[in-house]
C-alpha cells in the first residue's frame, strides 16, 4: 500500500490563537490556575461546540479565555497550535490575538505578547514555521478602546507585524475604526480586516477604502457585488476564507454549498484557513481535504490555494521564494 503524501506546504493567514484552545488544554490550564469550568469533562465541553451563529460562538469563545492568565499559558497555547500546524503542512503562520479579551480580565498586554512570542520566536527552528503576529481589535468595543490598546502595544511593536479587526461584524462597520487604522499605518504596521462574513459586501469596500486594508479576512459575501469582485480581482486583494468556520457559524448551510469554487472561477486571490480550529472541527489541512471531498476540488486547485497563501502572506521576498520552491517540489497525489 503506497505511503500517503505529506500535506501540501501552505501558509495559514487567518488563525485566532485563542481559537486553538482544545478542551483538554482548557482543562489543564483551568486546573493549573484554580479556575472552575462549567463543564465536567473535555468531552462535555466539546459537545457545547454547536453554534447557531457568530455571536453564540463568541459567547463561549470569550468565556473560555478565562483559563489564560500567565505567560506560560500563552506559550503553551501557541506551542500546541504550532505542533498541529506543522503536521498539517503549515510553513508560515500569521497569527491573530485579541488583547482586549485579556486586558479586560486584568491580564496585561505584555503577558500575552511575551507568552506568545516565546513559542513563535522558536517556531522556525522547532517546527519549520515562520510566523507573524497580528493584533486584532474587537469591533464590538468602542474605537477609543482600540486606540488605547494600540498605544499600550507600543513597547511590543517589534514583535507585532499587523493589526486586524474581528468579533461581531453586523452593526460594527469598518468605518468605526478609520482613525485607529490610520494610526496603525503611521506606526508602520500592515493592515487586514474581517469583512463580508456576516456583514454585507459594503463592509469589504469600507475596509479597503477607509481602513486601507491590504487583505480581507473572510470576504465570502463579495460575490453579491459584481463590481466589488472585479475590483478585488484587478487589485489582487487576498481573501482569507475559512470554510469549516463558515459552515459551523451558519454563514453557509453545507460545505457542499460553499462559494469557494465560484470565487476561484472569478479569479479571486483566495486562500483557505482554519479560523478557530478547536471550535470548528478541523485545522487547515482538514479544511483542504474537506473541500476536496465536498466540492471535488482537484490537485491543481488545492495547489493554487496553497500558492495563493504564500503570495498573500506578509513574508519577505526571499522567504516567499523559498516557500514557493518547496511547494513546486512537492509531489502530486494524482
Amino acid at each position: 500500500m503506497p505511503t500517503p503524501l505529506a500535506p501540501l506546504p501552505k501558509a495559514e493567514l487567518h488563525l485566532h490563537i485563542e481559537g486553538t484552545l482544545e478542551p483538554e488544554l482548557a482543562f489543564l490550564l483551568a486546573e493549573r490556575n484554580g479556575i472552575d469550568l462549567p463543564y465536567a469533562t473535555p468531552e462535555e465541553l466539546r459537545s457545547a461546540y454547536a453554534f447557531s451563529d457568530l455571536q453564540s460562538f463568541l459567547d463561549l469563545y470569550y468565556r473560555l479565555t478565562a483559563v489564560l492568565l500567565t505567560e506560560q499559558d500563552f506559550t503553551d497555547l501557541a506551542e500546541a497550535y504550532l505542533v498541529r500546524a506543522a503536521a498539517q503542512g503549515v510553513r508560515h503562520a500569521e497569527v491573530f490575538f485579541d488583547p482586549q479579551a485579556h486586558t479586560a480580565r486584568g491580564v496585561e498586554l505584555g503577558t500575552v505578547v511575551r507568552g506568545l512570542a516565546r513559542a513563535l520566536d522558536r517556531s522556525e527552528e522547532r517546527h519549520g514555521i515562520s510566523t507573524g503576529l497580528i493584533l486584532s481589535f474587537l469591533r464590538d468595543l468602542p474605537a477609543e478602546d482600540a486606540l488605547r490598546t494600540l498605544a499600550d502595544a507600543a513597547p511590543y511593536l517589534d514583535r507585532i507585524s499587523a493589526v486586524g479587526l474581528d468579533s461581531a461584524e453586523v452593526g460594527h462597520p469598518p468605518a468605526k475604526f478609520t482613525e485607529v487604522y490610520a494610526e496603525a499605518k503611521r506606526l508602520g504596521l500592515r493592515l487586514v480586516a474581517h469583512a463580508g462574513e456576516e456583514g454585507p459586501p459594503a463592509y469589504i469596500s469600507e475596509a479597503l477604502d477607509l481602513l486601507g486594508a491590504e487583505r480581507i479576512d473572510h470576504g465570502i459575501r463579495c460575490l453579491e457585488d459584481e463590481a466589488l469582485v472585479a475590483r478585488l480581482v484587478a487589485e489582487r486583494i487576498p481573501l482569507t476564507v475559512c470554510p469549516f468556520s463558515n459552515v459551523r457559524l451558519r454563514c453557509v448551510d453545507r460545505l457542499e454549498d460553499h462559494p469557494l469554487p465560484a470565487m476561484l472561477a472569478a479569479g479571486l486571490l483566495v486562500t483557505v484557513n482554519s479560523d478557530d480550529p478547536s471550535y470548528f472541527g478541523g485545522y487547515v489541512e482538514d479544511n483542504y481535504q474537506g473541500l476536496r471531498r465536498a466540492l471535488g476540488l482537484t490537485d491543481g486547485q488545492l495547489r493554487l490555494l496553497a500558492r495563493n497563501s504564500f503570495l498573500a502572506s506578509f513574508v519577505d521576498e526571499a522567504r516567499r521564494a523559498e516557500l514557493l520552491a518547496e511547494l513546486d517540489a512537492h509531489p502530486s497525489s494524482g
